[in-house]
């Protein structure tokens, strides 16, 4: 029934117009948590209770990981409370029988007297064990989210880089993110769980002790709450599936609002009213969505709540009929009361706590998928070493494919040679391979077919870490840490302390000494606006960074990607020049870039176009009309060097003469 309501209402719903102008069509998220409809749809009440031990389990396990302490702190609290809501009950019943028993007020009230003082101890130390209960949860949740978070964030850290771009590895990460926070809130439930299930067997052992009877009555009264809370469940959990994407869409707008790095361009082109539409078109739609999801819950709880009433009246009914014909005391008929109104209050709890854990749980083993997934993906660990001094790194017809595009290759059976101790330059047009042949080189890519040899060493069988450590890479979109200067620097190299002195040397080589002095904090500068102390950098002061990060890594092989995009023309000459200096040291430097007159201090060229090695050789070879070959590096070198040509400029005829040479149409040099 929730199923069909909730399909209906999507159909009804379809996509709005923020949804097509601006991603494209309708946002409804099919991520890993979807696997799960079916089996929480057939979600019953003894389905939940049949799945209660595994969910306390798993609970207990994460909480056991994080704080032993609290966790038996929890467990000796809610153990404790349970034994005092049962003998509190009993206690009452003994009240009851002592003042409705014959005799003079004052021997009535005498002979409760010590059952009155044990009922008032039990909701004493119940209080007081609730209070250290909610003091060990309270430690127990943010540590246990802390704990769930670290699982799947350590192995993800250690995948393949493959598996991070791979789309279904990446819906299970969502989902495993979304898993750490129903973690921590698993532990709160579990504790509500508990403490019902305690609560609900001192009420049931007392009522069984009354009457028979009294047990099924105490059912009866509850199955229509906990039907309505499995429905409501059922429709908000179906609802949170299909609208996840479409409430991160809605954040996104949001947070575009406030971002440092859209703010120019919002007041710039007055996009603030547009996004501010959207957002509120964006929003329209989850309330829509939300007052469907509350017209039904309002319905459902309407007739749950009928039902409870029949079902309370049969039982008062039944426990007055008891009364009636002598088969149950007048103190006991008391007793049966508060413990049926306890057990009804507990059951309740326990079906909509349950119901919470199972949902919390589905996300949780998404989580654990996750780790599972992670461990078959991850990046291997040993393997043989690198020579110490190789002497070139050799392709030997590779082939890579990326996920998802097998219909062309990035890499279409790449034969080169990189020579130790030289500068390599890699070029081509957008698109012909280069970058992919570095992920490659770096052991980020595993190729198709064929492989790369270090010397006669296959990189497929190398130490991974072995050869991550020989490599420093600086790209045009290396990442921006937002973190302090010298962060920035030192990361390059997280593993060792942090030495001033290795700082200045990459600072130094990047031309970065000025950049440092100038900023407000020196090396503790923050550089990341929207935070206290923040500084902004410009494009050509954070590639100045980058390469000092590279520096300072210290990598046997340097591989720089556009690496003068945003240097001015000084910068950037002073930078070829010490790359140079790293060669003519035995620095093996690699270098991709569109700018090919860049490439003349380069000892080896090698030219890509659609995923192949087309030409190789040196500057003047490749410019040479003697080599052999498509000339593409040529074709390409001079269509580059076209735009710099001095073209004199046109100057009309004055008075039917032409001008004069050297002087303007006005006649003036």
């Amino acid at each position: 029934m929730a199923e069909r309501e909730f399909r209906a209402g999507q159909s009804a719903a379809g996509s709005s117009e923020s949804e097509e102008m601006l991603f494209g069509g309708p946002l409804r998220y099919d991520l890993g948590w979807n696997t799960h409809e079916d089996a929480f749809l057939d979600l019953t009440l003894r389905s939940m209770l049949v799945r209660l031990p595994r969910l306390i389990g798993t609970t207990a396990r994460l909480a056991w990981e994080a704080d032993r302490r609290a966790l038996s702190l929890v467990t000796f609290a809610e153990v404790g409370r349970g034994i005092c809501q049962a003998a509190g009950l009993i206690a009452v019943n003994q009240v009851l029988a002592q003042l409705l028993a014959d005799g003079t007020t004052t021997e009535r009230l005498t002979g409760a007297a010590p059952s009155l003082a044990v009922a008032g101890g039990t909701a004493l130390v119940g209080a007081v064990l609730r209070a250290l209960s909610t003091a060990g949860t309270g430690r127990l949740e943010p540590k246990v989210e802390r704990v769930a978070t670290e699982r799947y964030l350590s192995h993800t850290a250690r995948v393949e880089l493959e598996a991070v771009e791979d789309d279904e590895f990446h819906k299970l990460l969502d989902s495993a993110q979304y898993g750490a926070g129903s973690a921590r809130r698993m532990v709160n439930y579990g504790q509500n769980v508990v403490s019902a299930l305690l609560s609900l067997i001192a009420a049931a052992g007392v009522l069984a002790v009354l009457h028979p009877v009294l047990l099924p009555l105490l059912v009866a009264m509850t199955l229509p709450s906990a039907w309505a809370a499995l429905t409501v469940a059922r429709r908000r959990y179906l609802s949170f599936q299909a609208w996840v994407q479409h409430s991160r869409a809605g954040h996104l707008i949001s947070q575009m609002l406030i971002s440092t790095d859209a703010a120019a361009e919002i007041r710039v082109h007055n996009v603030g009213p547009f996004l501010l539409h959207h957002f509120r078109a964006m929003s329209q739609s989850q309330e829509a969505e939300q007052g469907r999801l509350a017209g039904l819950a309002a319905r459902t709880g309407l007739i749950a709540a009928g039902w409870t009433g029949l079902a309370t009246a049969a039982a008062y009914a039944a426990l007055g009929g008891l009364l009636w014909t002598g088969a149950m005391a007048l103190s006991v008929g008391g007793t049966a009361v508060l413990a049926i109104r306890t057990g009804s209050s507990s059951l309740d709890s326990l079906v909509l706590q349950v119901n919470h854990m199972h949902e919390e749980g589905l996300f949780v083993g998404d989580l654990n998928r996750l780790c599972e997934e992670a461990v078959h993906r991850a990046i291997p660990v040993g393997g043989l070493p690198l020579p110490q001094a190789p002497t070139a790194i050799t392709f030997e017809d590779v082939v890579f494919t990326y996920q998802g595009k097998e219909a062309k290759r990035a890499l279409d059976g790449v034969s080169l040679t990189i020579p130790t101790g030289k500068i390599v330059a890699l070029v081509g047009e957008n698109g012909s391979g280069k970058s992919t042949l570095i992920k490659v080189l770096c052991g980020l890519y595993r190729p198709d077919s064929g492989r790369v040899r270090w010397d006669d060493v296959d990189a497929a069988s190398a130490d991974r870490q072995d050869l991550v450590s020989r490599v420093a890479v600086v790209g045009q979109d290396f990442y921006r840490w937002p973190f302090t200067a010298a962060a920035n620097i030192s990361i390059g190299r997280p593993d060792v302390p942090v030495s001033r002195e290795r700082l200045d040397q990459a600072v130094g080589y990047a031309g970065a000494e000025g950049l440092i002095a100038e900023l407000p904090r020196g090396w503790k500068t923050l550089l990341a606006r929207g935070y206290k102390g923040g500084h902004q950098l410009s494009g050509g002061q954070w590639q100045r960074l980058g390469l000092g990060r590279a520096h300072y890594r210290g990598g046997e092989i340097l591989i720089v990607d556009e690496p003068t995009s945003a240097l001015d023309a000084k910068a950037e000459q002073q930078l070829f020049e010490q790359i140079r200096r790293l060669a003519d040291a035995g620095q093996t430097v690699i270098l991709i870039t569109h700018r090919l007159g860049s490439v003349r201090a380069a000892d080896l060229i090698h030219v890509l176009d659609r995923g192949r090695v087309v030409e190789s050789g040196t500057f003047a070879e490749l410019l040479s009309d003697d080599t052999e070959g498509p000339k593409a590096f040529r074709d390409l070198y001079r269509i580059q060097a076209a735009q710099y040509a001095v073209v004199a400029p046109v100057v009309p005829a004055q008075n039917g003469r032409p001008p004069v040479p050297g002087h303007t149409a006005t006649g003036r040099p």
